[in-house]
């Protein structure tokens, strides 16, 4: 179990423990601390957060997946958002599960995914099972190279961590009006119809990184 919150790692790794068949053998409070771990202990299943000090728990899970492939990996988030759960499903873990999943469920959740299953919360990812499957289909493909100024990519960073546009015009020092034509602009130039198919493009396509969201917001 891999969270930077003690309380709530001690406390999901008790409840584990109540359990005939679920053992939680050792907790973790960062991403390079749960590498370190699994390597010594093969552990079936690895439980772990995303925004955490060090490493983050994607690119863990990422490394835990290409050092321990036998060893399952459920990311365990309080957010359910999309580019989130895309960044998940890239980097091979075998389930994303909200925070508050019933304890029963996470169980069931468990079992599944040391069965060989993948499990993944519908709220969390119904929305990238519909943009992988349509949101190119609208000429994405043809603006793969597409360039958004200096500008355009702080209004896209700032929305990729949730703030309304009113936010994003107070931290930029701008008016609402503008950052709504920033983001007209951007649709534009990415051939996306929303903000979320924008941040999907701009973290599928490097423009920016998770890790550039994470530093922005301190988000468990």
């Amino acid at each position: 179990m891999v969270d930077d919150h003690p309380t709530f790692r001690e406390g999901l790794c008790r409840l584990l423990k109540n359990d005939k068949e679920v053992d939680c053998i050792r907790v973790a409070g960062d991403g390079e601390e749960a590498i370190k771990l699994t390597r010594e202990l093969l552990p079936d299943v690895v439980l772990i957060d995303i925004a955490m000090p060090k490493m983050d728990g994607i690119q863990a899970a990422k490394q835990i997946k290409a050092v321990c492939p036998a060893t399952a990996v459920i990311v365990l988030s309080a957010y359910a958002y999309d580019y989130y759960v895309l960044a998940c499903i890239e980097a091979g873990v075998n389930g994303y599960l909200l925070k508050s999943i019933p304890h029963i469920e996470l169980l069931n959740a468990i079992r599944m995914v040391y069965a060989g299953n993948i499990v993944f919360n519908l709220e969390a990812s119904g929305g990238v099972l519909r943009l992988l499957t349509t949101g190119r289909d609208k000429g994405q493909e043809a603006v793969t190279s597409a360039k958004l100024h200096s500008r355009e990519l702080q209004v896209l960073s700032l929305a990729a961590t949730g703030i309304t546009n009113k936010q994003i015009a107070h931290e930029l020092g701008i008016t609402s009006n503008t950052v709504g034509t920033h983001f007209i602009n951007i649709f534009r130039k990415l051939g996306v119809e929303s903000r979320t198919q924008a941040i999907l493009y701009a973290l599928k396509e490097g423009i920016f990184t998770l890790d550039d969201i994470v530093l922005k917001t301190g988000f468990d």
